[in-house]
């Protein structure tokens, strides 16, 4: 793939919502989930000009027909650094209401102070057990995959709650089969659940990643069987 305005010196680039590049969706599934972003580096003027700084969450549904590439969501909100806004309430929603017509989806947007605690689990890279228990969460370190747009890797924690009981070793070679693929991090996520959820039909699942910023902006989706997700929008080094 390749981005329209990302890297580009041209004076004609295009301002507003028409920077960000629409990618669509790949439909394989009809399960729950949202695509949490948390951009930790965005900035506006309050209206005595003072610069902002703030820690942005938005919230993106798994129905959206489209996502965002994430560098030309970079370049968006970069530009908000000279624009002045009476409140908080305004610049959100002038934000949603851009990803909105974007993504054809309903997005929420709100800036987060602290962000949920990550939740007790099970490191995958260190059990020796052969079968988790089950409602009780999995976590595997170390998980990579490749960027489609700059093909670059990308690294991140996955998380897996079920009712069921999972083979570990088979999850775990399972997970490492990622490590050159070249897939969106959405579409990893899908894919994961999708096979776990092939393998344990019947069963309650669900799938977080915790994927690594790049360029100050975090991608975490979660894909579940379940209207109610057990996984929040937690980061594991809160501080």
């Amino acid at each position: 793939m390749k981005t329209k305005h990302l890297g580009k010196t041209n004076t004609n680039k295009p301002t507003g919502y028409k920077i960000l590049d629409p990618i669509p969706r790949n439909k394989i599934s009809k399960s729950f989930g949202v695509d949490f972003w948390n951009a930790y580096e965005f900035s506006y003027l309050d209206s005595n000009k003072n610069p902002m700084l703030k820690v942005m969450e938005i919230k993106i549904p798994s129905s959206s027909i489209n996502i965002v590439e994430s560098k030309s969501l970079k370049l968006y909100l970069n530009s908000y650094y000279k624009k002045t806004f009476v409140n908080e309430k305004d610049v959100l929603l002038k934000i949603q209401k851009d990803i909105n017509k974007v993504t054809k989806s309903s997005v929420s947007i709100k800036f987060v102070k602290k962000f949920y605690c990550e939740p007790n689990s099970l490191n995958l890279n260190k059990t020796s057990r052969q079968f988790s228990k089950p409602n009780h969460p999995i976590r595997f370190d170390g998980f990579r995959s490749i960027c489609p747009v700059t093909s670059q890797p990308d690294f991140a924690m996955i998380y897996v709650y079920t009712n069921a009981k999972i083979d570990l070793k088979w999850l775990q070679r399972y997970l490492k089969s990622f490590k050159d693929k070249g897939e969106f991090h959405e579409q990893c996520i899908e894919e994961i659940f999708l096979n776990i959820e092939k393998k344990y039909f019947g069963f309650d699942i669900e799938v977080c990643g915790r994927f690594l910023r790049r360029g100050g902006i975090d991608i975490n989706p979660i894909r579940s069987s379940m209207r109610t997700f057990f996984f929040k929008n937690f980061r594991v080094f809160n501080q």
